[in-house]
């Protein structure tokens, strides 16, 4: 066996694509993007007429991963389209049926099924979450095998979690086209009959400790064991083999201390120093003989609240983050290209923020693992609905942990939020059962992933939550000065003033510590030539006013004695909604330059951490960093 150390999803000097599962990945596997037949069922004939065993009815051409809305799709059909149909073939070797033939979906909106040769292998319903079918019992030996999907997307169904697709036929205020069906990488991937399934990593940074939990997808049929190499910058770091019993090993893989304590910046990941520790998991059988592989990656970090303030690897940190709807006007919530989701990430860093808040969307995958690789916090959020129902608690309990599972690895994951601004439970204030919901979402988050904070509901009406998140789109900075200058000024707002007009404290909560941060603010456009496509929560006159009044906020914030961190709305303009410090081609509207030395200077909130502050904005260097790995891609690639 070779002690290689293990690769990472993708080389960042190579062309070779980015794994769509960058936490669990096998070198073999193929992508299924590209061109599918395609059909509209606006009368929902198909499941009657059996459109799953027909070829004729698929009189279009969709190219996937692209939504049929987007003009990427080569479509652009953005009426109300509830029910579509695609259909492909595909070649499977005789000999890949020896093991599992896997085909993947990483996302379909709303509700799927599949079908491979006229029989049903999956049905999955969540718009934002993966699903897998296993295929291997279906195939046909020596023929072409056959792929159809159902997507159901139904667009005035206000209980299905939709997050800012608009319900309206077109988009109006800050709802966007729709995005159905498939929208994120299908790919086919060949595993053996006994594989590994699923991979949990839990880092103590404390202890120096890896917590490692590995599930296989079925008891073996022998005595099995499991190799883990871990290895960091290919120095190695652990290289231990242990003995499943059943489908499941649970360890917790001990970090040198000595190294630990001596190497702790160049082990520890933080945005100023993303370091990832790379694992190779081998299977193996009672001769040594290897039955599966796969790679993975992890972060040693550690996420937390304390003394009312933000905690990264037990030092206070300072949240400077940005709005991101990651949506593009090609391709809607779809990025157009694996190089699209990375430069997003890039202009974070380049505008001077440390991190960023996912929107009303649970994004691609391979934008996190650029977000681990770059150095980029994430809150992760979920798109809620905008009813109470049984119906929309139950769809959104259970694509909320879907993704939760989905993404506890990801170290750049620091925050969860299941509901933003109480959509979905609009008389939170009134109903015990609305209440009752947003705190067992919180309760049930904590109990999946203990080790991040959480915040039930975003913006107002907190009714539990670990950081109390406050909308205030207060348009001057003598505004935020006023209402934010102390303590006393802090809960007169909260309690007196309510930006948002929503009762901050429900049910008789009283604080507890929580810090409190400014997680929407700002919305700042400046005058647009097509006033049509125009919204904002303010407007400037030009783009001079804009950056002064930016700056102007900004100061206000950073500021602030009581404020631990900022989210600014937003990163890009996003179709009408053109509030953004980029263009939606991702083009700067101010000079980036000054935008980074707003964002960075020192907050006065952790004036008595100004050396702890000082080293988490001291990341000039790793910019520059990228800048050169940047230009040295480009010359290899030319």
């Amino acid at each position: 066996m070779s002690e290689q150390a293990p690769q990472p999803p993708m080389s960042p000097s190579s062309n070779t694509p980015l794994h769509p599962r960058p936490q669990l990945t096998r070198e073999r596997w193929d992508d299924l993007g590209g061109v599918w037949g395609f059909a509209h069922d606006d009368g929902d004939l198909g499941m009657d007429e059996r459109w799953f065993e027909r070829e004729e009815v698929f009189g279009q051409t969709i190219t996937v991963p692209f939504p049929p809305e987007s003009v990427a799709s080569g479509l652009r059909a953005t009426g109300y389209h509830p029910v579509v149909w695609y259909r492909r073939t595909l070649t499977v070797a005789d000999e890949d049926r020896a093991g599992r033939v896997l085909l993947h979906f990483g996302a379909v909106d709303y509700r799927a099924r599949v079908w491979v040769n006229g029989r049903l292998v999956a049905e999955h319903e969540g718009g934002h979450t993966p699903f897998t079918a296993d295929l291997t019992s279906v195939l046909v030996p020596g023929e072409t095998q056959v792929v159809v999907v159902r997507a159901e997307d139904d667009p005035l169904d206000l209980a299905q979690p939709r997050g800012k697709q608009d319900w309206e036929e077109k988009p109006h205020a800050i709802w966007y086209h729709r995005t159905t069906g498939i929208w994120q990488p299908v790919w086919l991937e060949v595993v053996p009959r006994t594989h590994v399934e699923t991979l949990r990593w839990t880092p103590d940074v404390d202890r120096g400790q890896l917590g490692l939990h590995l599930r296989l997808n079925r008891v073996g049929e022998q005595t099995l064991r499991v190799r883990v190499r871990l290895s960091l910058r290919g120095k190695r770091l652990a290289d231990d083999t242990y003995t499943l019993e059943g489908r499941e090993v649970r360890r917790e893989i001990e970090i040198d201390p000595l190294r630990l304590r001596a190497e702790r910046k160049d082990l520890v990941w933080s945005p100023r120093r993303p370091n990832l520790i790379d694992a190779q998991i081998t299977l193996l059988d009672d001769d040594d003989n290897v039955l599966d592989e796969v790679g993975s990656y992890a972060g040693l970090r550690s996420v937390g609240v304390r003394d009312g303030r933000f905690q990264l690897n037990g030092q206070p940190y300072y949240l400077r983050l940005v709005l991101a709807q990651n949506y593009w006007p090609e391709s809607h919530l779809a990025a157009p290209s694996e190089e699209a989701l990375r430069r997003e990430v890039e202009l974070v860093k380049e505008l001077g923020f440390n991190g960023v808040r996912i929107h009303q969307k649970v994004e691609d995958p391979r934008f996190l693992y650029w977000c681990d690789r770059l150095g980029v916090l994430v809150w992760g959020e979920m798109a809620n609905a905008y009813v109470f129902t049984p119906e929309a608690q139950r769809r959104l309990t259970r694509e909320w942990v879907e993704a939760l599972e989905r993404d506890y690895n990801h170290p750049c994951v620091v925050t969860w939020v299941p509901v933003n601004e109480s959509w979905g439970v609009p008389n939170l204030e009134g109903d015990p059962a609305q209440r009752a919901f947003v705190r067992g979402l919180y309760e049930l988050t904590k109990s999946l992933d203990p080790t991040r904070p959480a915040i039930g509901n975003d913006g107002w009406e907190l009714v539990a939550g670990d950081i109390l998140g406050v909308h205030d789109y207060s348009l001057d900075g003598e505004t935020l000065r006023e209402r934010y200058s102390s303590q006393e000024a802090l809960e007169h707002t909260l309690r007196g003033v309510q930006p948002s007009r929503r009762n901050f404290y429900l049910a008789g909560h009283h604080r507890q510590g929580e810090p409190v941060m400014l997680t929407e603010f700002g919305g700042l456009s400046h005058a647009p030539g097509d006033s049509d496509r125009w919204w904002g929560y303010g407007t400037l006159p030009d783009t001079d006013a804009l950056l002064a009044r930016y700056e102007e906020l900004l100061g206000a914030v950073l500021d602030s004695p009581v404020i631990a961190g900022f989210c600014y709305t937003q990163l890009t303009d996003t179709e009408q909604e053109t509030n953004g410090l980029l263009r939606e081609d991702r083009t700067s509207k101010l000079d980036p330059e000054r935008v980074r030395a707003i964002n960075t200077r020192v907050s006065r909130f952790l004036q008595h951490d100004v050396l702890q502050e000082i080293h988490a904005l001291a990341d000039e260097r790793r910019l520059e960093q990228l800048r050169a790995e940047r230009e040295r891609e480009t010359l290899a690639n030319d």
